[in-house]
């Protein structure tokens, strides 16, 4: 089974959109928690969907 970043896009979500700043927000939040410094895209996909 591929990880999530290795998969292609799914045509039935459409165009990818920007995060609010409240996601970005969430984001960088979820990424200190886990002690690193930025969000990585696991975090980005989990903000998104709040």
């Amino acid at each position: 089974m591929k990880e999530v970043w290795e998969k292609e896009r799914p045509k039935s979500l459409g165009k990818p959109e920007k995060l609010s700043p409240m996601q970005k927000a969430a984001a960088k939040s979820m990424a200190k928690k886990a002690g690193r410094p930025y969000p990585n895209l696991v975090d980005n996909m989990r903000a998104s969907k709040k």
